[in-house]
């Protein structure tokens, strides 16, 4: 068993907003302003977020950490964003590939969403198919009741 590690609000946590005109945008906090609010920065030209005091309840905190020191200036922070790669690290996430995969389905049309009905129709069809052999197969008893049960309703009929 993999045991996480706790992830705290501290400088160089990087961040999703989860709230207002810039939800789901990656940035990473730069400054802790009080209780309430942390000084965060993109950097805009990597992530589109500009510096600016986010409350931490619009604020979702990742696993990915940059080494950089307090109220860094965006150049620096921009270096060290591309040399950890950190949106390559947020693509392998499950998190990034949620919101991919929403973004994905939110743009489908109504043909696109009849067809993908049809496929997890057939994907359930197959996945119950297989599960009813592997039952049968386990329990042959079943198989005799079923049988048993089969040849009871066609007497009647």
């Amino acid at each position: 068993m993999q045991v996480k590690a706790h992830v705290y609000v501290e400088i160089g946590r990087v961040v999703v907003v989860n709230y207002g005109e810039l939800t789901g945008k990656l940035a990473v906090i730069i400054d802790i302003v009080d209780q309430a609010r942390a000084l965060v920065d993109g950097p805009a030209t990597l992530t589109g977020v500009s510096r600016q005091t986010i409350p931490f309840r619009n604020l979702s905190l990742t696993s990915i950490k940059l080494d950089i020191p307090r109220a860094v200036r965006t150049g620096t922070l921009t270096r060290a964003f591309t040399k950890a790669d950190v949106l390559g690290q947020y693509q392998k996430t499950s998190w990034a590939r949620k919101a991919a995969r929403h973004a994905t389905r939110s743009n489908l049309g109504d043909f696109d969403r009849f067809k993908l009905m049809l496929l997890r129709k057939k994907k359930s069809q197959l996945i119950n198919r297989e599960f009813a052999k592997l039952r049968r197969a386990a329990n042959p008893q079943a198989k005799k009741a079923a049988g048993a049960k089969k040849a009871a309703a066609s007497k009647k009929a």
